[in-house]
C-alpha cells in the first residue's frame, strides 16, 4: 500500500468563469482541453454521450486552507456543523472535485461543455461519460439544509 499518489492533469479547463463564486453555474460554459500526450481519438465516441463526470484538482485552494473540522457549509452562519466529508466545497484533504456536467460539443481535444463548475486554468484529473446506470437504483435522501443550499447552484 502507497501513502502517496502521484497524478499528471489530463486536461485543462478553458475559459468560464476566472474566479471562484457559488451559484448559478447552469449557464457556465468552457472547453475542456485534452493534454498534447493524447490524441484526439482519446475522445472516440464521447460525442454520443450528453453528460461527463469530471474530476478535477482545486489548484488555486492553499493546503493551509484545508479544513478537516466541522463547519458551516459555504461560511453560512445559519447552517449546521458538519465534517469535511459531508461537504462538497474546495476545502478537502486533496482538493479533488468531481462535477457532472452538459458536454456541448467534441471538437479535435477540445470537449465544450456546460454546467461546469471548475475555474478557467483548473488541471482536469480524468474525464467520464456519465451514465445513467451508476445513478443510484434507490431514491436519494439529503438533509433539507443541503437542498436549500443547492437551490440556486444549477438552476435551470
Amino acid at each position: 500500500m502507497t501513502d502517496h499518489v502521484l497524478l499528471h492533469p489530463v486536461a485543462r479547463v478553458i475559459g468560464g468563469r476566472p474566479e471562484m463564486y457559488e451559484d448559478d453555474w447552469y449557464d457556465t460554459t468552457a472547453v475542456i482541453r485534452l493534454d498534447e500526450r493524447f490524441e484526439p481519438d482519446a475522445l472516440q465516441g464521447l460525442a454520443e454521450f450528453s453528460h461527463l463526470e469530471v474530476v478535477f484538482w482545486f489548484d488555486r485552494i492553499d493546503e493551509a486552507d484545508v479544513q478537516t473540522r466541522p463547519r458551516a457549509p459555504r461560511k453560512n452562519p445559519d447552517g449546521p456543523l458538519v465534517g469535511v466529508f459531508a461537504h462538497r466545497g474546495p476545502y478537502r484533504p486533496n482538493r479533488l472535485g468531481v462535477s457532472v456536467c452538459r458536454l456541448v460539443a467534441v471538437d479535435g481535444r477540445d470537449l465544450r461543455v456546460a454546467g461546469l463548475d471548475a475555474l478557467d486554468g483548473t488541471p482536469v484529473l480524468d474525464i467520464k461519460p456519465y451514465l445513467v446506470e451508476f445513478a443510484p437504483a434507490e431514491p436519494v435522501r439529503q438533509p433539507a439544509w443541503a437542498t436549500r443550499l443547492m437551490r440556486g447552484y444549477y438552476r435551470a
